[in-house]
């Protein structure tokens, strides 16, 4: 995924109310930019940090730039939440995702369970149809239980465990279903839950894994121009409940 416009440096001033933030732009000033991103964003919201912004091609929206990527240390992660499904669709038309090969149809947002859309549905004559559910990870917490992972949740998600049960109903069915954790950063060297954080959905997905719900994880190349998915990270099985 290539960034259409250029990105423009800035300085995090603060992140509030969730969805909005204010930022310095050197030689322009402060400007209020939308975050795009109903995390924590635990280690990635510090007022001081350097992040990047995208501007926006509608000249009429309400909020003219949204914060696209903050960089820690020597890496930039992204924090929009709205680019891993293209990411995942981009990657899996290149054939970088090798789980998720040989399957003629994908189609994006398909309705399915109880008022739930899929992310992905992949469809092939002769198999049985693939359910791609698709995360956002950016958290790594240097002093947290799992040093050097990637980690999801960043929050308590009642919505991300209540996907994971939908899934085993999709295998319940006689489907395949596939939770897909696209890590929008490239500085981690495994992946493993958050079960401090949120200890509902560890528990949500060790029951989906009993019943035959699939799960892979792929970090992401990021930089000022373009991200995109680099390679799969393994599971950390420490960090997974039996």
């Amino acid at each position: 995924m290539d960034f259409p416009d250029p990105l423009i440096r800035g300085r995090l001033l603060r992140r509030y109310k969730r969805f909005l933030s204010d930022i310095e732009i050197p030689g322009e000033g402060v400007i209020h930019a939308h975050c795009p991103n109903p995390g924590a964003m635990l280690g990635l919201a510090e007022p001081g940090s350097e992040v990047w912004v995208s501007p926006a091609r509608n000249p009429n929206r309400k909020l003219k730039f949204t914060w696209e990527l903050t960089r820690v240390g020597d890496h930039l992660v992204g924090i929009n939440t709205g680019h891993p499904n293209g990411l995942a669709a981009e990657a899996l038309a290149a054939g970088r995702i090798a789980e998720l090969e040989g399957y003629e149809n994908v189609r994006r947002e398909v309705k399915y369970g109880e008022n739930s859309r899929i992310d992905l549905l992949l469809e092939h004559p002769g198999k049985p149809p693939c359910y791609v559910e698709i995360k956002n990870v950016h958290l790594k917490r240097p002093d947290g239980p799992a040093t050097g992972a990637a980690e999801f949740p960043d929050s308590v998600t009642a919505r991300g465990a209540k996907h994971l049960r939908e899934l085993a109903n999709v295998v319940a069915d006689g489907g395949r279903a596939v939770m897909l954790y696209v890590v929008q950063r490239g500085d981690c060297d495994r992946f493993a839950l958050a079960a401090d954080i949120d200890p509902a959905y560890a528990h949500a997905f060790a029951d989906a894994r009993r019943q035959g719900v699939e799960a892979i994880c792929y970090a992401c190349d990021v930089a000022r121009e373009s991200i995109e998915i680099a390679g799969p990270l393994p599971f950390d099985d420490a960090f997974l409940e039996n």
